[in-house]
């Protein structure tokens, strides 16, 4: 609780079950939401919804989500910033492997061209791995100084091509 000028203000949490929490299966977090408007100079005002998550565990820091939809739940907003989760490691894969952010093409159409290149490689190249994995030809190379629990795209990328 926070005292300010005489008058208390009380921040109601919410308890909140959010499926496929990073992979880890269901996790409760406890929120807090309400609607504001932003403004911004030179362009009409904009409603928002404002979530704010914090852990009742204390694992990660409170965190605030902003969301134009109105109309979508607190629950749909948390869960769609966890899934982003799976898109940025899909990105950050093929800029490490395929070198997207490495293009040296001199016009921005060429770099629009071929991302999306990129993009199908590397969707491809998973496609293949998979096959490979459903048919327990997707070997697991181990370093001497580690252990890996699955393949990581280097090892898929490696087995598709000498496969292939």
């Amino acid at each position: 609780m926070r005292r300010s000028t005489g008058s208390s203000i009380v921040t109601r949490w919410q308890r909140l079950t959010v499926p496929g929490w990073y992979g880890e299966g269901d996790r409760v977090v406890e929120i807090c939401t309400r609607t504001a408007v932003w403004y911004h100079s030179g362009l009409p005002p904009v409603p928002i919804r404002w979530v704010l998550i914090r852990d009742p565990q204390k694992r990660f820091d409170p965190q605030a989500l902003l969301c134009t939809d109105l109309i979508q739940s607190s629950l749909s907003s948390v869960s769609w910033f966890v899934r982003r989760w799976q898109v940025e490691v899909t990105f950050q894969e093929a800029r490490r492997h395929l070198g997207m952010e490495t293009q040296r093409q001199w016009a921005a159409q060429a770099i629009a061209r071929t991302t999306p290149g990129l993009l199908a490689l590397f969707s491809l190249v998973t496609l293949l791995a998979d096959r490979l994995v459903c048919k327990n030809r997707l070997p697991l190379p181990n370093e001497v100084w580690y252990t890996k629990p699955r393949p990581t795209f280097s090892d898929a990328l490696a087995t598709v091509r000498q496969h292939y």
